[in-house]
């Protein structure tokens, strides 16, 4: 805990400044509402890869700059995290871009951009966002959905998370069709995946409301797994526990890869770059790539 008594939380600002987040893991992007104080001290000892600090939509008007107020003051008193802390700002034109003025000295990874709809807003957040933090947007307009894979004008923009509710409002659908199997919404998971892998983009799909329902959570992050995501919104700890749980690597993938990848280098060094293996089948240079890839996460996860 960032503090030992959350009735006797100070005032006034720590001089703490939690190194940069270490590891790669992105399997659960964990949202926590900073009015909550209980929720904010336990920081440091969450099991999220991520923790997404919401300033939007959740917080009413009145209470923003409550909430600003809070993620700093427990930042500021924060030595350590194994999460990747995130804040969700506003819109830039609806107060983000004063709290990302006012948040740039404190320790955290990422800023996550409310509402963005093209390339003249992703340029302004740059412009004000401190070099040694990322920047990520909430993907909630038709705008965006439509130009996803033109908005990486820096590298510094990193990651996408799909607001599906938003987005379905904004494309005039019922959010009614949030179900699995439901073709469209499995059109918008894949065309959301597709176009930010296309621009170097790694893609959160959306949050899942129904708390409680563990079961149906982890179908969905099933399904998602099995179309190529690596991460899922989370709204707490039961939710963080099934999708680091789902979207883990698994010991039979690793040993798999370890496999390829020594067979491979192996028969390549006798300049032979298609084979039969006894164990795999057949093995080339695409597999061999994609051996890469999951030895690739495993390593910058650790």
């Amino acid at each position: 805990m960032i503090f030992n008594n959350i009735e006797k939380v100070p005032n006034t600002f720590g001089s703490a400044y939690k190194p940069s987040c270490s590891h790669k893991q992105r399997r659960s992007n964990m949202m926590l509402n900073p009015l909550q104080l209980k929720h904010l001290n336990r920081m440091d000892e969450s099991n999220a890869d991520m923790i997404t600090l919401n300033l939007e939509d959740a917080i009413a008007p009145s209470r923003k700059k409550e909430a600003l107020h809070n993620i700093a003051l427990f930042l500021s008193h924060m030595e350590h995290s194994n999460s990747f802390i995130i804040v969700r700002t506003n819109p830039l034109h609806e107060g983000g871009a004063e709290e990302i003025a006012y948040l740039n000295d404190f320790s955290f990874d990422a800023i996550r951009l409310a509402k963005v709809k093209d390339q003249t807003e992703i340029a302004q957040a740059l412009t004000l966002l401190g070099d040694d933090k990322e920047l990520h947007i909430s993907l909630e307009t038709k705008e965006a959905f439509e130009n996803l894979s033109k908005l990486r004008i820096d590298e510094r923009l990193t990651t996408a998370n799909l607001g599906i509710l938003d987005l379905l409002t904004s494309l005039g659908l019922p959010q009614s069709i949030v179900s699995l199997g439901n073709p469209t919404i499995d059109y918008i998971l894949s065309k959301f995946l597709v176009d930010a892998k296309t621009a170097g983009i790694h893609p959160v799909s959306f949050m899942f409301q129904e708390y409680n329902d563990t079961e149906t959570f982890k179908q969905w992050c099933a399904h998602e797994k099995m179309m190529g995501f690596e991460s899922k919104a989370c709204m707490g700890p039961k939710q963080v526990a099934v999708a680091n749980e789902v979207f883990a690597i698994s010991s039979l993938e690793i040993e798999r890869a370890k496999h390829i990848k020594t067979q491979f280098e192996m028969k390549s060094s006798q300049n032979i770059n298609g084979f039969m293996d006894d164990k795999y089948g057949f093995i080339d240079e695409p597999i061999y790539r994609d051996a890469l890839l999951i030895l690739n996460n495993i390593y910058t996860s650790s």
